[in-house]
């Protein structure tokens, strides 16, 4: 299907500068548009996400790192862009960026500067007048398909991200110790978002941020949290083999959003890629067994791969279950003290319907 850019209307507030782009996807389909970000050809896997706020913890999240984001919701730019202390990483992590409306005129009292400014300082192509409706339904039925934003010289080649290791571009290079509280913890950088140090922090932890293939087995603590990441969880060889040999004690670990795929092929367990993943601020998800809490929750999800459940051993449970693909939403081991879920108990965007989670972790260590 194509998006034609002559019945596009210039809305008071758009940019009068119109620098025609276009997005071009595997199968051939073609996307115009006009530019209001980095002048410069990208390619990337083309996703969807479904939030109608947060665009500015998204674009940070760096498990959309290697992919062009698509949001749904129309209308976007209209609150600016905060200080950086409330970004979820120290730069935007997506590749590209394809909505439908942009405003260029933006209102928020913590709004610094503008969304195409943002854009401009990090180097990140967008666009917008493009028929997001579209294009996200093309996703659904294809599946997440991979493209490229062109502006004046093409790319030749499509390039999948997740043939790489995405997880050893984002993840911290250093360790880093914060807090002061006498529990200490191991919290391994997939690609994490900040939120997640924040709650453990608001919890009077002491936290050790490792990389991601960072060998911690010999040093002291009392529990382990394995982030959330971008790309294909098997990747991530070295993660995988310290969490193995960690399974053979007895320590408190909890797993979120890749760090569950990690936790389940540490296990034994396979994981597999979704057609289209999750990403939305929305999604909701059932407790199977009633621990602390019960019933139904709302939560905040952005992730492509999930645990195939045929594989997953004799020794775990599943914890939650999507209740819109019945995927599985977490895992929890019969005996120990390890658990982990799909979603972001973190949220950054989205409810903090499950924010519990990390006082439950509290509660084990």
């Amino acid at each position: 299907m194509l998006n034609d850019t002559s019945s596009v209307i210039h809305l008071e507030g758009m940019p009068k500068r119109r620098i025609k782009h276009k997005l071009v996807l595997r199968d051939g389909t073609v996307f115009n548009g006009f530019s209001f970000g980095f002048p410069a050809s990208v390619y990337g896997e083309v996703v969807f996400q479904t939030g109608m706020v947060g665009y500015v913890e998204s674009l940070t999240d760096p498990s959309y790192a290697g992919q062009i984001l698509v949001p749904t919701y129309p209308l976007i730019g209209n609150y600016g862009v905060p200080d950086a202390s409330l970004f979820e990483s120290d730069k935007i992590r997506v590749r590209g960026l394809v909505v439908s409306e942009y405003s260029e005129k933006f209102s928020h009292a913590q709004a610094k500067k503008s969304l195409a400014d943002w854009l401009l300082e990090n180097k990140v192509p967008a666009i917008y007048g493009v028929d997001t409706r579209a294009l996200t339904k093309k996703l659904r039925e294809k599946g997440v398909m991979l493209g490229k934003i062109i502006i004046g010289k093409n790319i030749k080649d499509f390039y999948d991200p997740n043939k790489k290791n995405l997880v050893a571009d984002v993840s911290c290079k250093n360790g880093s110790i914060h807090g002061n509280g006498k529990t200490k913890i191991i919290l391994i950088d997939c690609g994490m978002k900040n939120n997640i140090l924040r709650c453990l922090l608001d919890r009077g932890l002491t936290v050790k941020r490792v990389p991601w293939d960072y060998n911690f087995l010999n040093e002291k603590f009392d529990g382990v949290v394995i982030s959330n990441g971008p790309g294909d969880p098997t990747k991530c060889a070295a993660t995988i083999s310290n969490i193995r040999k960690l399974m053979e004690r007895s320590v408190p670990i909890l797993g979120i959003c890749l760090g569950t795929q990690i936790l389940a092929l540490a296990a034994g367990a396979k994981t597999y890629k979704l057609k289209y993943g999750h990403r939305s601020q929305n999604q909701p998800v059932m407790q199977l067994n009633k621990v602390n809490k019960g019933g139904c929750f709302i939560t905040s999800q952005n992730h492509g791969y999930a645990i195939d459940e045929k594989s997953l051993p004799r020794d775990w449970r599943v914890w939650f279950r999507n209740l819109n693909d019945n995927t599985i939403e977490g895992i929890i081991h019969k005996r120990q003290r390890w658990f982990s879920v799909q979603f972001h108990p973190e949220s950054s965007p989205g409810p903090k319907d499950t924010e519990w989670l990390f006082d439950k972790f509290v509660e084990t260590l």
